[in-house]
């Protein structure tokens, strides 16, 4: 591991070379040994990301572009817009709609532990969390490109967590 600081990206120079509809994850923290995981998610004018709720992970959440809405599962609505700083504490319900000129935030969490496959005292396998590993790569159009979560469903539409569409194959 580089434990060296460097600059990993220019936000401002992320969202002006992508196009201005492009939804979802533009950028994520991909550094070996890190503990710490991160995004930059981009929504259009009049997105959402549905109702979810995360329940291992506080997520701090720092809008770089734009402005929308969140709302919190109790329906209390916080406008949100440029530099604006939210803490989405673990076990909250939020959903969140971007404004007329979208929305565009940083995610900042706790890296998720890896998945992997053991054995058991009994020569049976179990998912051994906390582990190092993780899915093979034939399972990566699985994964949700907004939350990282591993769909259930080999042909999924949308996010069952966040509700983000997956990429059409």
């Amino acid at each position: 591991m580089n434990a060296a600081p460097r600059v990993l990206a220019i936000i401002d120079e992320l969202l002006t070379s992508t196009k201005p509809n492009a939804r979802g994850a533009l950028w994520h923290l991909g550094e070996v040994g890190r503990e710490l995981d991160a995004n930059l998610v981009r929504l259009p004018a009049g997105a959402e990301v549905g109702e979810h709720q995360e329940d291992v992970l506080d997520v701090l959440l720092l809008v770089v572009a734009g402005g929308g809405s969140l709302r919190s599962g109790d329906g209390q609505a916080l406008e949100l817009g440029t530099s604006t700083l939210l803490w989405l504490p673990r076990g909250s319900r939020r959903s969140l709609a971007a404004g007329p000129d979208g929305l565009a935030y940083v995610t900042v969490h706790r890296r998720r532990p890896g998945l992997a496959i053991k054995a058991t005292g009994s020569g049976a396998y179990e998912s051994g969390e906390g582990h190092a590993g993780g899915e093979g790569p034939c399972m990566l159009d699985r994964v949700c490109p907004g939350c990282g979560r591993l769909s259930d469903d080999p042909a999924p539409l949308f996010c069952s967590r966040c509700g983000e569409p997956f990429p059409e194959r």
